[in-house]
């Protein structure tokens, strides 16, 4: 059998990118005012401060979804597969980007970030696009590529979400919910494309109760986001090892291998 692979269409792919990025690139020179949606709660004073940016991350996120939709349509060997799994991770990452472009001016880094955020964004689509045939000869470096993106995203999110200085009710669900969506993609991409729902929303609950415990210590932004993503990647490798039923004496091993060296970097980093 002759090895082959599938691309996505270039001009589907180019007009789905411009769109996503033009929503950042013209909110540096948009200033609406911020909105605050304030309530008083029994015992509890709840504040929401909700910015322009906020909502142009939300937005980004919505078009990357419906654009990978749009690319997977034209996919030849797509069949009657659903489309949810592909769009996670290029809503995420269209999310994702608006973080640190919404932390630093508009400058030589901003517009350096901009360009970085640009080829992860495509590079996230085509791999995606790839991903969708199993027969696909890039299936294997494209789900390596998708895996560690995915953790790389996480990494940004918490710890742009700590550099931001956030209420930890509103930095709780969504590292809670970023944390579910990167274990429940990782495991469909590692155990032959099955969905593993009770593990991602009991990783999801672990890393909650983690960034509790984290976000009234004094650990700087980075440290926080490797001790995170260290829990996060030994949760994801113990789930793997309980599903493909490995040893009880390794099954540990990796998992407490990779949570020591993230805590290990984290130290150094706070250093």
């Amino acid at each position: 059998m002759n090895a082959r692979s599938h691309l996505p269409d270039t001009n589907r792919l180019s007009v789905l990118t411009a769109l996503v990025l033009l929503a950042y690139a013209v909110t540096p020179f948009i200033h609406p005012p911020a909105q605050d949606l304030a309530m008083q709660l029994p015992g509890f004073f709840f504040n929401l401060n909700f910015e322009f940016r906020n909502f142009i991350s939300l937005i980004a996120a919505g078009l990357a979804a419906a654009g990978m939709d749009w690319l997977l349509s034209g996919h030849p060997n797509r069949r009657n597969q659903p489309t949810f799994p592909h769009l996670i991770l290029p809503a995420l990452t269209a999310w994702a980007i608006g973080l640190p472009l919404a932390t630093i001016r508009v400058g030589p880094a901003w517009w350096a970030l901009f360009a970085l955020g640009s080829v992860l964004l495509v590079i996230i689509l085509v791999a995606e696009y790839i991903v969708v045939d199993e027969s696909d000869s890039l299936h294997a470096p494209a789900t390596m590529m998708l895996t560690a993106v995915s953790f790389a995203l996480f990494l940004v999110m918490a710890v742009a979400l700590r550099s931001s200085g956030q209420r930890l009710y509103l930095i709780l669900p969504v590292i809670g919910l970023g944390a579910g969506l990167v274990a429940g993609r990782s495991l469909y991409l590692n155990q032959s494309e099955r969905w593993f729902w009770g593990w991602a929303a009991g990783i999801s609950l672990v890393i909650g109760q983690i960034t509790i415990g984290l976000h009234y210590l004094p650990v700087p932004p980075l440290s926080f986001g490797l001790i995170l993503l260290g829990c996060l990647f030994g949760l994801i490798s113990l789930a793997n090892g309980i599903n493909e039923e490995r040893a009880t004496n390794r099954v540990w091993i990796e998992p407490i291998l990779v949570l020591i060296l993230f805590i290990i970097l984290s130290i150094l980093f706070a250093s």
